[in-house]
């Protein structure tokens, strides 16, 4: 399966958990850690608060395919 996006990495970069950011989102863990896995994918609304989370571009969550 082919990696959507760098959610996960990203989180290790900036030494944030799966929950703390579930937190801030207002999102459960299981819903971030099926984005974490790309079992499902964030909408932009959602990748967008994520960026703004992790004080990262929205590109730098995405995959270059």
């Amino acid at each position: 399966m082919e990696k959507l996006n760098r959610i996960k990495v990203v989180l290790v970069e900036k030494d944030m958990a799966q929950t703390e950011l579930a937190t801030k989102l207002g999102k459960s863990y299981s819903t971030v850690n099926s984005y974490c896995a790309n079992r499902q994918q964030p909408t932009l609304e959602v990748l967008k608060k994520i960026a703004s989370i992790l004080s990262v571009e929205m590109k730098d969550l995405i995959v270059d395919k």
